[in-house]
């Protein structure tokens, strides 16, 4: 476990080195923040930081560095790395921006602050970037959870409606409609917290369960080569696969919630920076679990991939109950029942305000609110049913998730290079995950068989898309640097 550990050591560092060079760059300061300011007492309100960072925690990590992790753990131990430098030097930087750049512009919705430093093209690219997203992310994280309940069902013998996905969906989409309809603090500020403690109790639980179980984590020295089954490229496939535990664009549509509820800039590091060092942590554990426990057949990890095959829900239930006996199956109701479906609502109420602020619907009135959380619930019904009643594949769903999420994550970032470079502070922090994140969208899209990889001859082509992740790299680098000379000369 030498490996697991040293990241874990080295996670934990860059929130007290880089996080803190990151948070003096923008520098913090006494200003008067939207929760304080506007206080309206449905989403903007004022909550304490210890709340902030454990709502902010619930909100981006749900399914998402669970999940995604044990399908990166495909690849072997080289997981590792994208999840402990994808989250300090990338995944942290996107998700403070996105959280303070909201704040320090009347907590606006993630699109409209693209757009006030990228312009108007790109605030309607990511207004409809962002309202997909969220009611995939929505989807996903209602389908999952009702999953797992019926596995839980089926252990303990129960039989009838509560024994089925449908019945356990539409419960689940019934709480959604209420969490996202009324205020902030009824629920989510009263609740999420106690849920964020569990998710955390249940990384902890796992982690010590491998050695004591008599797991053995394979080290990154003696396994730095590619052992997913399939040959699927590492690059850029890996890093679509694991997006909530390092980098991802979904953060960016969550933080604008806590950004309306910041009492004080100056807690922006440890609620937002934090939160996603916090879920780095979390997604190196459950990593760390796919690579332990099954079965390693030539080299490649076959018995993970075996697990996953039988579904997400049945996969996680098997880590907890492996690695902690009866006690796995309480936290695995806790943490990765409640935990997604937390993540779930906050989807759909991000939802609701995108499309608020898009079209100026003032959301003071139950009436507004209740206009905008019936149609954007009804296509959450309408794509969860779909794939519980077999005619929508959940594993489509999330591969649209992925990629739209990562290129959501391209685009955060490059706004906030833009607002640095406006500002005359350091923008390098931003640009250089930006160019990275903009090589991982456009190679994935050009060679994945749910994107342009549906044409036979570009599927897994590393020989063509390779080269073009390299020149839209370079494009927009020099889209950038153009804007930003007009924007510092104007």
């Amino acid at each position: 476990m030498i490996s697991f550990i040293v990241c874990l050591i080295v996670l934990i560092v860059g929130y007290f080195t880089y996080g803190k060079f990151v948070d003096n760059v923008l520098a913090p300061d006494d200003r008067e923040t939207p929760a304080v300011k506007i206080n309206d007492g449905v989403d903007y309100v004022v909550l304490p930081q210890w709340k902030l960072f454990l709502v902010q925690l619930l909100n981006i990590a749900g399914l998402g560095p669970i999940f995604g992790a044990m399908q990166g753990a495909l690849w072997g131990p080289i997981v590792f790395l994208w999840i402990t430098f994808g989250t300090i030097f990338c995944g942290g930087v996107h998700d403070y921006f996105s959280g303070m750049l909201s704040e320090r512009n009347n907590g606006m919705s993630i699109s409209e602050v693209t757009g006030i430093y990228l312009g108007g093209f790109m605030k309607n690219v990511m207004r409809v970037f962002a309202v997909v997203l969220l009611i995939m992310v929505g989807t996903v994280f209602a389908v999952g959870p009702a999953g797992l309940l019926v596995e839980l069902m089926k252990e303990k013998g129960v039989s009838g409606p509560f024994a089925t996905a449908t019945t356990w969906l539409a419960i689940v989409l019934l709480y959604y409609f209420i969490a996202t309809f009324i205020s902030i603090d009824k629920v989510i500020g009263k609740f999420y917290p106690v849920f964020g403690i569990c998710l955390i109790i249940m990384a902890i639980g796992v982690a010590i369960g491998l050695p004591l179980n008599g797991y053995h984590t394979p080290e990154l020295f003696t396994h730095f080569y590619n052992m997913h089954p399939n040959g699927t490229p590492v690059w850029s496939f890996m890093f679509i696969t694991v997006a909530c535990g390092a980098c991802s664009g979904f953060h960016s549509t969550q933080s604008p919630m806590m950004a309306r509820c910041l009492k004080s800039e100056r807690q922006g590091h440890f609620v937002f920076y934090g939160a996603m060092v916090a879920e780095g942590v979390i997604a190196l554990v459950w990593a760390a679990a796919g690579c332990s426990i099954y079965e390693v057949t030539n080299g490649l990890n076959t018995g993970l991939s075996t697990a996953l095959a039988a579904g997400q829900p049945a996969a996680i239930y098997d880590v907890c109950v492996k690695t902690m006996g009866p006690i796995g199956v309480v936290l695995a109701m806790l943490g990765v029942i409640a935990c997604p479906i937390t993540s779930g609502d906050t989807a759909f109420r991000s939802a609701r305000l995108t499309i608020a602020d898009w079209f100026g619907i003032n959301q003071d009135k139950w009436t507004k609110r209740l206009e905008l959380c019936v149609p954007v619930l009804g296509i959450g019904a309408i794509l969860g049913f779909g794939n519980t009643l077999g005619f929508l594949s959940y594993q489509v769903v999330w591969r649209y998730f992925s990629w739209t999420n990562q290129t959501l994550a391209m685009i955060v970032l490059w706004s906030a290079a833009m607002y640095l470079a406006k500002e005359k502070k350091n923008y390098w922090i931003a640009v250089v995950p930006a160019m990275f994140m903009t090589g991982v969208s456009s190679t994935y899209f050009m060679m994945a068989p749910e994107c342009l990889g549906m044409i036979k001859p570009l599927q897994n082509n590393i020989a063509i898309a390779y080269p073009a992740g390299i020149a839209f790299i370079l494009l927009f680098l020099a889209l950038f640097m153009r804007a930003k000379n007009k924007a510092v000369k104007a």
